[in-house]
């Protein structure tokens, strides 16, 4: 008698709110979005109030949200950032927008988004980022990364770093998961989540996406 295969753990489906004040944009959304089996379009919301509905009615893992949500403010979506983040801490905000301002960039991290990429992002990049912010991992497009980088003015004080949380400081930069940056380093998943915490901690960092920042501006990486 042969043994049961083990069964396979079902895909967790990502449950996703679209935010944009444009009905066309999030009607191509979810099209493409839809089309991913493990990706689930729960909601739509034209304006912040109509988010802050449809999120606590929903709940879902992901809010996909543009910065300009009427023409009174081109950046709303900063304060309904911070608001949907402080509101629900699980929640993951990737900001997609046709805004690439340097200091932009920076302020939706501080208000608590985990990714930004820009509305001209080839699917198989949203759809990658989407995964990321998920996994609570930081997501930018090659655009708002270089616009983070240029950014960084001041060089504040550097934390001390063991030399192993360096070595995982700086694959977090380059966007691998935590089982990339094991494998990469032949250490467990779990030991790579403890090392991820400590720098966090002394970072003094509520995100990944704000660990990399911080790092990159106080020149660790």
């Amino acid at each position: 008698m042969t043994a049961e295969q083990p069964a396979q753990a079902p895909t967790q489906v990502l449950r996703i709110v679209l935010v944009d004040d444009h009905a066309i944009v999030r009607h191509g959304l979810r099209s493409i979005l839809e089309r991913e089996s493990d990706l689930e379009v729960v909601g739509e919301a034209s304006t912040a109030a109509e988010a802050d509905a449809v999120v606590e009615r929903t709940r879902p893992e992901i809010v996909l949200l543009d910065l300009k949500l009427s023409t009174a403010a081109d950046t709303e979506g900063l304060d309904l950032c911070a608001r949907l983040t402080r509101r629900h801490p699980d929640l993951a905000v990737l900001v997609l927008t046709t805004f690439l301002d340097d200091q932009l960039v920076v302020e939706a991290i501080q208000h608590g988004a985990r990714g930004y990429v820009v509305k001209d992002v080839d699917t198989t990049e949203l759809l990658r980022s989407l995964r990321a912010v998920a996994r609570n991992e930081s997501a930018f497009d090659s655009h708002a990364a270089a616009a983070m980088v240029r950014s960084m003015r001041v060089q504040p004080e550097r934390p001390k770093f063991t030399e192993r949380e360096l070595k995982v400081l700086r694959l977090l930069a380059h966007g691998l998961s935590n089982r990339e940056i094991g494998a990469e380093l032949y250490i467990s998943e779990t030991t790579v989540k403890f090392h991820v915490r400590n720098i966090m901690r002394k970072m003094d960092a509520g995100s990944r996406a704000e660990v990399v920042y911080e790092a990159s501006k106080s020149g660790v990486i």
